[in-house]
């Protein structure tokens, strides 16, 4: 019987063909029965959605670079030095168009030393590009600007995001900065930090107001800031209203008529304590920069309006970023980010706090550190006590006494100390020995030596605002519960409450800070001796003098400790449950400290009095090592001869600070110029370490010799070592 051969060999060719492309059966022949399957259908396009916590709609505007723009509001260079911010054509009701101009006036000036001594428009500012020379004219930026607002519906959290997209933004090569607002500033709060590297970068800025801001509530007129700026009374306003304090009219009425003429803050009497949700509303802008970069560069979907989205975390790089506060968000949104959204972080200055952290020992030089990683409320309140009288210790420096302290406030902090020595909480019985016992224990709980000569402006400018609103707002306490007897109000000369200023409020959107004193408003401490009086000028029941209200100072105190700070006694009654209610507010906002191995940078200024480092930046890099030793990417720069507040530096001839400090902000360019090339590029990070730089001679022009880099490989003396639970400072 013949056989059919099942696998016929082909010409030898055509076997050489079928060979070479694979296509030949298990039988050595052509696989003419099974051809291939058909490839598979491309995915189905993913659409571009917007995020499901804005309330409303996004706001978008374009920006020449002319008239207008991104970066100054369209004052350039020039105009954001002048003298003051232009006026507006009617004081009463400025457009929202003059409020955003004359907002990031204030805001990129509060953020930096702005005088040409002080390396403004040489060594950074708008015309600086990003090679560092002075190329970029009156450095104005042309771009679309999205603003949004994030709630849950109900208009009581109404937090602002905002997406600022250069033209220059380049699709292909896709890069998102983030400028979370410093301290409790509104919406461009980081315009001048973040803000600035970002868009010269070619960057979408992704910036959010964290949920403070000026959100001023007049509860007199029952007047609001809107969120475009505009004032406009509470009804019709509705959830426009950038905060509406939570109380209904009977008892706003009755406050009035106890408490006439007072004031509710955002930050301070929101009840939601929005410090706990810096990170989430961080991580939030960054989605909010997606979505509106997907709807401006995504391809068109056929048959629709919808685009698709090309632009992703995979494909664009992220940095975290921003200063102080906004610094601690950027910490805390890398800490949470659960969605991979950021490439790495960037920051100076932060505003965080590292919970418990027992674990850790700080050596700084040959000593221990005794006192580290305390809560802001806890060492804001021990300052709030102290800080007064320390300020007059020789050590500190009295050269700035006279701008710091008028008459009154001279004789004020005198009496603190002596009020101080009558309560037992010191034992000096001279003036002199009292304040430096007073330094002794400020330095003690934290505060090193190089702080010691800002202990006066920083009480005099900060310490009792951030005490009063940060108790407020820990507590989530409504307004009207005077908590501790204070209040915000306009003051007269005298101490005294007055009303509202209808002009300086129509534009508190621009000049305010979202944390009194500020724009005109004050704190008020109403049990002073003969009725409410600044608290500054504030008369104690106890001691019966003029001591900046200690017995106030005490209460607060208190209530951030759970004890009497004079007898040491647990708190009961109100003050107690007062007292549970602030500290679990506290709770709620403590880091972890672990980033998860992303690239990070943290730069702080050895001298930085309002956010010591042993209780932010050494504490929160020792606890990151602690957790991630390992795993950790994490580099500390810590600056010499830096402290926080580069604005101060101007003011040269009244404040002394030109002569002793250099701007932080350099430092700050570097650690994003840094973070940029190690992830663009690969460069390894340097080892954290000791920046030690050179004050200029007070007037003299501050060089690029001043403020040297980090080193690539520090030397031993100056590299900052971990090992054994250890975090170890050079001098």
């Amino acid at each position: 019987m013949t056989m059919t051969n099942p696998c016929p060999r082909p010409p030898a060719a055509a076997w050489t063909a079928l060979t070479l492309l694979g296509l030949l059966t298990a039988c050595g022949g052509p696989d003419v029965a099974a051809p291939p399957p058909p490839p598979p259908p491309p995915p189905a396009p993913v659409v571009n959605t917007a995020p499901n916590f804005l309330a409303g709609a996004i706001a978008q505007t374009g920006y020449d670079g002319n008239a207008d723009d991104l970066l100054t509001g369209g004052l350039g260079k020039t105009g954001l030095l002048a003298a003051a911010a232009p006026a507006f054509a009617n004081p009463l009701a400025p457009t929202p168009a003059e409020l955003r101009r004359n907002a990031i006036f204030t805001n990129y000036r509060a953020v930096l030393d702005y005088s040409a001594a002080g390396g403004f428009g040489r060594l950074y500012g708008p015309n600086i590009d990003n090679a560092g020379n002075d190329t970029l004219g009156e450095g104005k930026i042309a771009g679309t600007e999205y603003i949004a607002v994030a709630d849950d519906g109900t208009g009581k959290q109404n937090v602002v995001l905002m997406v600022q997209v250069p033209n220059s933004f380049d699709a292909k090569n896709p890069c998102i900065v983030t400028a979370t607002s410093s301290g409790s500033r509104g919406i461009y709060g980081a315009i001048g930090s973040s803000g600035d590297w970002g868009l010269k970068h070619g960057c979408a800025v992704a910036y959010a107001d964290k949920g403070s801001g000026n959100g001023l509530h007049d509860l007199m007129s029952d007047t609001v800031i809107q969120i475009d700026g505009t004032l406009a009374s509470a009804t019709a306003a509705g959830k426009k209203a950038h905060f509406k304090a939570d109380i209904g009219d009977g008892e706003r009425a009755s406050y009035n008529a106890a408490f006439p003429n007072r004031v509710a803050y955002k930050h301070a009497h929101s009840q939601q304590n929005p410090e706990k949700d810096w990170g989430r509303d961080t991580l939030r802008a960054v989605k909010l920069a997606f979505y509106v970069l997907n709807e401006k560069y995504g391809n068109p979907i056929a048959g629709g309006t919808s685009k698709e989205v090309v632009l992703t975390p995979a494909n664009t790089l992220v940095i975290a970023s921003s200063i102080s506060n906004g610094a601690g968000a950027a910490l805390l949104a890398a800490e949470q980010d659960s969605e991979g959204l950021i490439d790495g972080v960037a920051v100076t200055e932060p505003q965080i706090q590292p919970a418990a952290n027992s674990g850790l020992t700080i050596k700084f030089g040959a000593d221990m550190v005794n006192n580290h990683s305390k809560p802001l409320v806890d060492y804001f309140t021990f300052a709030n006590v102290y800080q007064p009288c320390a300020a007059l210790s020789s050590q500190a420096d009295q050269s700035l006494h006279a701008f710091y302290w008028p008459a009154a406030y001279a004789a004020a902090a005198q009496n603190r100390c002596a009020a101080l020595k009558a309560r037992g909480l010191l034992a000096g019985t001279t003036l002199a020995a009292q304040a430096d016992e007073a330094l002794a224990k400020m330095n003690d709980y934290g505060w090193s030596t190089a702080t010691n000569f800002t202990q006066m402006s920083h009480f005099r400018l900060a310490t009792n605002s951030i005490v009063m609103t940060y108790v407020n707002s820990y507590g989530r306490f409504k307004v009207t519960d005077n908590v501790c007897g204070y209040s915000f109000a306009n003051t007269s000369a005298s101490g005294d409450v007055i009303a509202q200023l209808p002009a300086t409020q129509a534009g508190l959107f621009s000049t305010g800070n979202g944390v009194p004193p500020s724009g005109g408003i004050n704190i008020v401490w109403n049990d002073s001796v003969g009725g409410a009086k600044l608290d500054f000028l504030a008369v104690s029941p106890t001691s019966a003098t003029a001591d900046f209200g200690l017995d106030g100072a005490l209460c607060m105190r208190a209530l951030a400790t759970g004890k009497d700070p004079v007898s040491g006694a647990t708190l009961f009654g109100n003050m107690k449950s007062w007292s549970d209610r602030v500290l679990a507010g506290v709770a709620e906002v403590q880091a972890t400290a672990k980033l998860r191995g992303l690239p990070t940078i943290i730069v702080a200024g050895r001298s930085d009095t309002l956010i010591p480092v042993n209780h932010a930046a050494r504490a929160y890099y020792g606890k990151n090592q602690l957790n991630e030793a390992a795993t950790a990417k994490t580099r500390y720069y810590e600056v010499t001869n830096a402290q926080h507040f580069d604005s101060f530096l101007p003011a040269a001839t009244l404040l002394g600070y030109d002569a002793r400090f250099v701007p932080l902000h350099v430092y700050f360019v570097r650690a994003m110029d840094q973070m940029w090339a190690h992830l663009k590029n690969g460069t390894a990070l340097p080892a954290s370490q000791v920046v030690r730089t050179t004050p200029r001679a007070g007037g003299a022009a501050l060089a690029a010799t001043n403020v040297p880099p980090w080193s690539a490989t520090p030397a031993a003396g100056d590299t900052i070592g971990f090992a054994a639970g250890t975090l170890t400072v050079p001098q």
